[in-house]
């Protein structure tokens, strides 16, 4: 339940504190007084989108907060809860501060939050019914809207619309996939060739440096071989003067002087170490000369693959080394393109299953429309009938169209008809009914709807255009009878509807030093006469009108 508004700053309105109570209230106004200003305000702090033209002139900013009662508010309670902004009075403050700039900030109970998250808090507070509700009437998506408002379903509607989202994602996925595909048919006949010449070739991980070193070998082994010769020569196995002998000879000089000089076993220690390193690379010198082979067999084999990878590396535009970690990336990419036409084929089946699954869930939600609507159809034709339209008829066409794309609704066409007039057939809404007719469908409809949805605080801004006289009086009797249970705030220029609420207040503006104020005032029972005899007689009251403003006021509010 709305509690409080304060608004600093907003349009005409310079301030404005209201307290606001259960039951019906109603809001009068001289025309152009900005009756709709308070709603309006309200608005943003429901989310709706900010405006800085609607700051005040003359202001930087405007400032605008909602108090309410969530108490028996279940889900605006868990709202709070899951999102961290409840408190322990019960309570529920909505704030929305806009700048110049253009630019807005929201807070819910002090904490700064996004104007999407005040949009859906909001929905479990208030529901705005506007003046042009009638023109949104003939619409096919908000037919569907007032229907599953009344059937309240929302398990169902929650049903369809995952079933439809996980359908979507699939679709989505597939025709990505599939464009992709046909983008990469062309690349994929080339990755074919490139991956079977390279699968031919089968260059092994690191082979490539070790065909290098075997070739290497083999091509310069004649020289290998006369090199180690010479040198095995010059070391250890020349019959005339070798490095190692003379090592030997200079050990033992030295060897023989440390008997004069101890300092001088250091050096012949030296060099007889010397003397055993070279006799030990001798030794693996002759070791490696016996060893190696001079094949022209192997290496003829060795040339070959050499100039192969060679030559694919020039191909492929990679460095030879780089030849094999290039033919792993070409399958990958190969067997990733495979891989989509698989992941396309297994997605033909989820698909499929998708769709059943939302046929199953769609097919619920068409039924229960189907018990709504007939309900529905009963209540409006007798709202109708109290709302000056006698003979009046009311029925909703569902059409199921299973062959239609999934939608988040479901896949039923839905469309509005009726009679208005003795032996008239039922015929699409926008064809037969007038302005003042769609005026007062509307209002019966919303009035109905509003009995089953659990919004605790219903605002109807000027619904009631086009209607006058005992139906303006019978709109004042359903909304003050809704009241009872909801609480209600309406803005009407009909004295019928403003002597149903169970409170009113009036809307003036006045100039000062150039500058437009607008007040909102609650009114005592002997003001609400005076307003009551302004609203039926004009600006002149006399004791004509306001006697009837008095007896309006007895008889509505009865």
């Amino acid at each position: 339940m709305l509690l409080a508004l304060n608004v600093q700053n907003f349009a005409i309105v310079s301030a404005l504190n209201i307290d606001w109570h259960c039951g019906m209230t109603a809001i009068t106004g001289e025309t152009g007084a900005g009756k709709s200003i308070a709603i309006d305000a309200l608005s943003l702090c429901l989310g709706e989108r900010a405006d800085p033209s609607a700051i005040r002139p003359g202001t930087d900013k405007a400032d605008i907060s909602a108090q309410f009662d969530v108490s028996n508010l279940p889900a605006a309670k868990r709202f709070l809860t899951e999102h961290m902004l409840d408190n322990e009075e019960n309570e529920c403050i909505l704030r929305r501060v806009i700048s110049k700039s253009g630019r807005s900030k929201s807070y819910i109970n002090g904490s700064p939050v996004t104007a999407g998250q005040q949009k859906e808090l909001g929905q479990h507070l208030i529901a705005i019914h506007g003046q042009h509700a009638h023109q949104l009437l003939l619409k096919p998506e908000y037919q569907l809207h007032l229907l599953d408002a009344y059937a309240s379903h929302t398990t169902l509607l929650q049903a369809v619309k995952g079933q439809y989202n996980h359908y979507h994602k699939l679709q989505k996925e597939y025709a990505e996939l599939q464009k992709s595909q046909q983008a990469q048919a062309a690349k994929k006949q080339l990755l074919e060739y490139q991956v079977a010449e390279l699968d031919e070739f089968a260059l092994q991980e690191g082979e490539y440096e070790d065909i290098e070193t075997e070739h290497s070998r083999l091509s310069h082994s004649q020289t290998i071989l006369e090199q180690c010769h010479r040198e095995l020569s010059r070391l250890y196995e020349n019959d005339e003067q070798t490095v190692l002998s003379q090592l030997q000879q200079s050990a033992q000089v030295f060897s023989e002087l440390t008997s004069f000089d101890k300092t001088l076993e250091n050096i012949a220690q030296v060099l007889e170490e010397a003397a055993v390193q070279v006799e030990e690379a001798s030794r693996e010198i002759r070791g490696y000369s016996d060893s190696v082979e001079q094949d022209p067999m192997r290496l003829q084999e060795l040339e070959d693959r050499l100039s192969q990878a060679l030559d694919l590396a020039r191909k492929h535009q990679v460095q030879p080394e780089l030849l094999y970690q290039h033919h792993q990336a070409l399958q990958h990419e190969l067997e990733s393109i495979s891989s989509d036409s698989a992941r396309l084929d297994a997605l033909e089946e989820e698909i499929a299953e998708a769709i059943n699954a939302y046929n199953q869930a769609a097919l619920g939600l068409s039924q229960s429309r189907q018990q709504a609507s007939a309900s529905l159809n009963e209540r409006i034709s007798a709202s109708m009938k109290e709302l000056a339209m006698g003979d009046g008829q009311f029925e909703i066409q569902l059409t199921p169209n299973l062959g239609a794309k999934p939608s988040p609704f479901g896949y039923d066409h839905i469309e509005f008809y009726v009679s208005t007039n003795p032996g008239q057939p039922l015929q699409p809404m926008g064809k037969v009914a007038s302005g003042g007719e769609l005026s007062r469908i509307s209002l019966a409809i919303q009035v109905i709807i509003a009995t089953r949805v659990t919004t605790p605080t219903l605002i109807f801004d000027e619904v009631d255009v086009g209607i006058s006289g005992p139906t303006a009086a019978t709109v004042g009797k359903l909304l003050r009878q809704l009241g009872q249970s909801t609480q209600v705030i309406c803005v009407t220029h009909l004295p019928q509807v403003a002597c149903s609420g169970h409170n009113q207040f009036f809307v003036a503006k006045r100039v000062e030093h150039g500058e437009t104020f607008t007040k909102m005032t609650p009114m005592a029972e002997s003001q609400r006469i005076d307003e009551i005899a302004r609203l039926i007689g004009g600006d002149k009251i006399s004791d004509t009108t306001r006697a009837s403003a008095k007896e309006l006021l007895q008889v509505q509010s009865a």
